[in-house]
């Protein structure tokens, strides 16, 4: 946020005393009879209090008569330091120094000094001590001009060498226009705060509005206050906040005051209007302060290394949601949901990601909410939440840690993710083979077979969803996550991905994407003879990338009658040959037969050498420590969702108790 070190560049016409100002602030005296030019000067973090200053500022004083070194010095500033002290220097500011510094490219922040003030007026105390707020006011109608013609200046001050008056301070505010830079926040042309900024303000006051009344109430602003500055508000300076945006007439027509609700708290207005009153009275350190704390850059966006964090993840690893990581997005969802019905609908999801770029594409691509668990009344229910965000978790965790920023998540996003253990290999009879996995929560399968075999119905059945007639062909990539819950009371999450012809192809050359898949389930229409010899050119095809995935074969549409397949083999003899069991006979209409292929996914992803081709019966591990014989499919009551039910007593108390 905070450059090591920035360069300050002093200049101004001759005689106006900037050798005077550097040598006064070093000094803390005034010193007669100084040489022309002084070389560089290096000014230490610590003489200035302000917390957000660099490490060290270089004061480069100037000589008017090497017009080339000027040039140089000029265009290697941070920021310009620009002196006068009379009405011809003054002439010369709009007539030559601001032309110089639009023909050299410029655009860097300036700070406009008037020095040896002592000469012109007495209207000054030097041992006042004068606060952000008021000495950054333009109080001089000669500066007015200048602002408003040169939006490059950043601040103009009165200040003399002589008397020491407001020689701090100006240094000071050169420092200021890099650490808590105003051009990216307020157009003093228009006066008005600039669009980014406007946003970014938007977004922490919704996330500042706990109860979402789209009022900030007294102790919301003390929240604020104690989260972005560590302190308390003075209450008679709330009171003052509270009474100026009661008082400032409303820009539109209504007869409601818009910026403050007495008994209601501060609009989003009002929260706008205050921070343009901080941009105009010089206050940038209190936005800075604020938008520093939310995570924003100086340009105004989020800071992509918080967005996207670096981890460390070995080449079979997995990623998924930590304890924290669901406890804080149950939390959200139960924030989000007003009408208390453990769902969320479309008004309360689209208030949920108010504060984001929208809904995250990979959703769209997958029909969200369609993709997860939905009530009757197709709102995402807490089950489908959590799920969607484990299989995002797992597909890209970017995406999680991206918009757990966006909802406000404080800490480290790392700290909301677990990294699973590298999955482990061993070789039996010259073939390799995926070991038992005990860590991992969230698994991938992909669904493959013919056009017209069932796997959208399968994928439909998953999600507790009723079976339709209609036929509705598969255009693009379709997902279903859903939790389950194995006897024994171990919970997890199951990923079914579907594809067409041409994606099934491109997937199955994708050697990245055959790693991350935990379990292949080819799937063929037991009732169309000509369904499974797609398996069939399929293993023919890609037989050296199927090596090592386990795969398990359904025979889906069972309650139709069974048809002997065309083929040079039957489905049951083609499994023999694999060394694999015979395909399980499922239906959309058969709950039964569902809940056994659900859990044989499961199992199978668990411990998967069972079910990787190549292995004879007696080369294979007992596994029956994995198998399981019960799964809950639609209303899990594992570890998240009995956390789920704890926060829900803690955040949602009886309205009626």
């Amino acid at each position: 946020m905070t450059k090591n070190t920035i360069k300050v560049v002093v200049c101004g016409d001759d005689k106006v005393g900037k050798t005077s100002l550097i040598t006064t602030l070093m000094k803390d005296e005034f010193i007669p009879n100084l040489q022309d030019v002084l070389p560089p000067v290096t000014i230490n973090r610590d003489f200035s209090s302000n917390p957000y200053s660099p490490n060290g500022t270089i004061l480069i004083d100037t000589n008017n008569e090497d017009t080339t070194q000027l040039h140089l010095q000029l265009k290697s500033a941070d920021v310009i330091w620009l002196v006068y002290s009379d009405h011809e220097s003054y002439e010369k500011i709009s007539l030559y120094w601001m032309m110089l510094f639009r023909s050299l490219g410029l655009n860097i922040p300036v700070i406009l000094c008037k020095n040896k003030c002592d000469r012109y007026n007495n209207s000054y105390n030097t041992d006042d001590q004068i606060s952000i707020a008021s000495d950054t006011k333009v109080e001089d109608e000669e500066f007015i001009p200048i602002l408003m013609e040169f939006k490059e200046v950043d601040t103009c001050i009165k200040a003399s060498a002589l008397t020491k008056y407001n020689v701090n301070q100006a240094f000071y505010l050169c420092q200021r226009s890099i650490t808590y830079p105003i051009v990216p926040l307020f157009d003093a042309r228009l006066g008005q705060l600039k669009p980014l900024a406007r946003d970014a303000l938007e977004r922490i006051f919704l996330l500042s509005d706990n109860d979402q009344d789209n009022y900030l109430n007294d102790e919301e602003m003390l929240a604020l206050q104690k989260k972005c500055f560590n302190k308390s508000i003075d209450i008679n300076e709330l009171e003052f906040i509270k009474d100026t945006l009661l008082h400032i007439k409303p820009s539109s027509s209504s007869h409601e005051n818009q910026y403050y609700v007495e008994g209601k708290g501060i609009t989003k207005n009002g929260f706008l209007m205050l921070n343009k009153i901080y941009a105009e009275k010089g206050r940038h350190e209190t936005i800075w302060g604020m938008l520093r704390v939310f995570r924003y850059t100086d340009s105004l966006s989020l800071d992509d290394a918080i967005l996207h964090p670096k981890l460390n993840i070995p080449d079979t690893s997995s990623v998924e949601l930590s304890p924290k990581g669901y406890r804080f997005l149950i939390e959200l969802f139960l924030k989000f949901d007003k009408d208390n019905d453990g769902g969320l609908n479309d008004t309360e999801l689209g208030a949920m990601f108010k504060c984001t770029p929208g809904l995250p594409k990979l959703w769209s691509q997958t029909d969200f909410p369609l993709s997860t668990v939905v009530n009757n009344r197709g709102s995402i229910t807490l089950q489908g939440w959590l799920a969607q965000w484990s299989m995002t978790t797992f597909l890209s965790y970017s995406i999680t840690t991206e918009y757990l920023i966006y909802f406000g998540f404080e800490d480290d996003t790392r700290v909301a993710l677990q990294i699973t253990k590298a999955r482990r290999f061993r070789r039996r009879a010259g073939k390799f083979y995926r070991t038992k996995v005990n860590d991992r929560k969230v698994f991938n399968c992909l669904v493959i077979g013919k056009q017209k075999c069932g796997k959208t119905s399968l994928l439909e059945s998953f999600l507790g969803r009723l079976y339709s007639t209609l036929y509705t062909p598969t255009t693009k990539p379709r997902i279903a996550v859903n939790s389950l819950e194995l006897k024994g009371g171990k919970q997890y999450y199951l990923i079914l991905q579907e594809f067409n012809e041409l994606e099934e192809s491109s997937i199955l050359h994708d050697k990245q994407k055959l790693k991350d898949c935990d379990v292949l389930c080819l799937t063929y229409d037991s009732s169309d003879p000509e369904s499974f010899s797609y398996l069939i050119d399929l293993f023919k095809k890609y037989n050296r990338n199927f090596k090592s995935i386990p795969i398990i074969f359904v025979a889906l549409k069972a309650d139709l009658d069974k048809q002997q397949q065309r083929g040079s083999l039957q489905p049951d003899d083609f499994a023999e040959q694999l060394y694999l069991d015979h395909p399980l006979h499922a239906s959309s209409l058969w709950l039964s037969s569902l809940n056994e292929l659900f859990i044989k996914i499961t199992e199978t992803a668990i411990a998967p050498e069972s079910c990787t081709a190549g292995f004879p019966e007696e080369l294979k591990s007992d596994d029956s420590d994995y198998m399981q014989t019960a799964v809950v499919l639609g209303s899990s009551i594992g570890f998240i969702t009995l956390l789920a039910f704890t926060v829900l007593k803690i955040f949602k108390p009886n309205d009626h108790a």
